[in-house]
C-alpha cells in the first residue's frame, strides 16, 4: 500500500538554491528530491534583499510556497563586528544574536497555523529556538528534525586554538562554550538530528547523549556533474581548489596550502597553475600576489574548472561534516589530495580513492605526483566516481532522510518504541 506524502516545512537561514557553495548544494540536493515524493514549504531568513530575487524562481520549482524574511542583523563590516562585541557581553551566542528575528516568529505562527505539516526540518540549529510545534486545531504538532550540517560548537573550538587572526580567535573563545550550550539544547529538545558522518555522531553522543540522531550523509548530484566527451581535457599542471571563500576553515586551508605547500610544488613543476573558485573572498586571500595562483571568484558552473583540473586539492585543518569538494570531485572523476581531516567522515581507502597527506611537503609530493603519473590520476577518478555513484547520491541520501521523518512521526504518534 502507497504512503501518504510527507508535508515538510524547510526553516533555513539561507536560500539553498541555486547552489553556489556546500550548505546550499546540500539543502538543495535533498530538498529537490524529497519533493519528488512528498510536498515542501520554505521558510527562509536572508540576508541580502537580492535573495528573492535570485532564489524564488529556482524554489518555487520544487516547493509549494516559499516565504522569505529579511534578517535585519545579517550585516557585513563594522555592523557585524558590533554584533560580535556585543556578544562578547551577552550570555547568548553571536549566531543566537543574529538569527533573532521577530518577524520570523511572526510568519512561522501563520505559516503553521495555515496548514498542517508533518516535520518541521531546521536547517541548522540555531533557528531551533523558535516555536515550531504547532498545528491547526485538533491535529498533531509536526516533529522538529534538525539537519546540523556539522558540529558548529566543535568548530568554534578549533578555531579558538587555530592560527586563524587573533580576532577570530578571540571571537570564537569567547563563543564556543555558549554555542556549545545552545546547540546541544536544540539537539536534545529536536525529535531528530541529522549528521553528516560517523565522527559527528560521535561527538554529539558524548556532548547531547539524548539527541536522537541518524546519519544523512553529504552526496553529489552524480547525473549532472559526471564526464562527458564535450569536457575540455585536463590542464597537465592545473591544481584546483573550490569553496566559499570567507569560511575560516577555507580561508585557513588556502593560506596554509599557498604559503607552505604551493612553494614545493612549483620546484618540481615550475608551470603548475592554481585556481581557486568560490564566493565572497576573504580580504587575506585577496592580498595574496603568489605565482601561478589565480582567484577567479564565483562562477555559475563548476564543471569547466572541475574538467580542466589535473587535480583537486583539500588542504583543510579546521572543520567536522564532510567535505562536498570532494565528492563533487568523485562525481568528474578528479584525483583528489586531502588532509585527513578534509577526508574525515568519507567512507573511502587512502591510496585507491584519493591521497591523504597532512605535512606540507609530503602533500606537494602527492600533488606532483598525480601531476607526474596521468595513470595514477585516470585510476583514482575513476574510483572515486564509482564510489559516489554507488554511495553518495543525493536520491539516496533523500530516502534515508524521508525515512527518518516517518520513524519520528511514528514515535510522536506512540507507532514505534524506537
Amino acid at each position: 500500500m502507497a504512503t501518504e506524502p510527507l508535508r515538510v516545512l524547510l526553516l533555513s537561514p539561507m536560500a539553498p538554491s541555486p547552489p553556489r557553495f556546500g550548505a546550499q548544494a546540500r539543502t538543495h540536493g535533498l530538498l529537490t528530491n524529497l519533493a519528488q515524493h512528498h510536498e515542501i514549504t520554505a521558510v527562509i531568513v536572508h540576508d541580502d534583499e537580492s535573495t528573492p530575487q535570485i532564489s524564488e524562481a529556482a524554489m518555487r520549482s520544487y516547493c509549494k510556497q516559499v516565504h522569505f524574511i529579511r534578517n535585519p542583523h545579517g550585516v557585513s563590516g563594522w555592523r557585524r563586528r558590533l554584533l560580535q562585541l556585543r556578544s562578547w557581553f551577552s550570555r547568548k551566542s553571536y549566531q543566537r544574536l543574529v538569527s533573532m528575528v521577530p518577524e520570523l516568529q511572526n510568519r512561522l505562527d501563520e505559516v503553521l497555523a495555515a496548514q498542517r505539516f508533518d516535520v518541521v526540518l531546521v536547517n541548522f540549529p540555531h533557528l531551533a529556538h523558535y516555536r515550531l510545534r504547532q498545528s491547526p486545531r485538533g491535529t498533531p504538532p509536526p516533529v522538529v528534525i534538525i539537519d546540523s550540517h556539522d558540529v558548529h560548537y566543535d568548530l568554534a573550538r578549533q578555531i579558538s586554538t587555530s592560527a586563524a587572526s587573533f580576532g577570530r580567535r578571540l571571537h570564537a573563545r569567547l563563543n564556543w562554550n555558549k554555542l556549545r550550550s545552545e546547540e546541544v539544547a536544540a539537539y536534545e529538545n529536536a525529535e531528530g538530528v541529522c549528521v553528516c558522518s560517523l565522527a559527528d555522531r560521535q561527538r554529539l553522543s558524548k556532548d547531547a547523549p539524548a539527541a536522537r540522531t541518524v546519519i544523512i550523509p553529504n552526496a553529489a548530484d552524480v547525473d549532472r556533474l559526471q564526464p562527458r566527451s564535450s569536457d575540455p581535457a585536463p590542464g597537465a599542471d592545473t591544481v584546483l581548489f573550490f569553496g566559499l571563500l570567507a569560511s575560516v576553515p577555507n580561508v585557513d586551508g588556502l593560506l596554509f596550502f599557498i604559503q607552505d605547500i604551493w612553494p614545493r610544488i612549483l620546484e618540481f613543476r615550475p608551470t603548475a597553475q592554481f585556481i581557486v573558485v568560490g564566493a565572497n573572498p576573504a580580504p587575506e586571500l585577496r592580498a595574496l600576489e603568489v605565482p601561478g595562483v589565480t582567484i577567479v571568484g564565483p562562477v555559475d558552473d563548476l564543471r569547466p574548472y572541475l574538467s580542466r583540473a589535473a587535480v583537486v586539492v583539500v588542504p583543510l585543518r579546521l572543520g567536522s561534516g564532510t567535505r562536498l569538494k570532494i565528492l563533487e570531485s568523485w562525481a568528474m572523476a578528479r584525483p583528489v589530495v586531502s588532509t585527513s581531516l578534509g577526508a574525515e567522515g568519507l567512507e573511502s581507502v587512502a591510496g585507491k580513492h584519493l591521497l591523504i597527506a597532512d605535512d606540507p611537503a609530503e602533500f606537494a609530493a602527492a600533488v606532483v605526483r598525480i601531476l607526474n603519473e596521468p595513470q595514477l590520476a585516470t585510476s583514482l577518478g575513476a574510483a572515486g566516481r564509482a564510489l559516489v555513484s554507488e554511495s553518495y547520491s543525493w536520491q539516496g541520501t533523500a530516502e534515508s532522510l524521508a525515512a527518518f521523518f516517518r520513524r519520528a512521526v511514528a514515535f510522536r504518534d506512540g507507532s514505534q518504541d524506537s
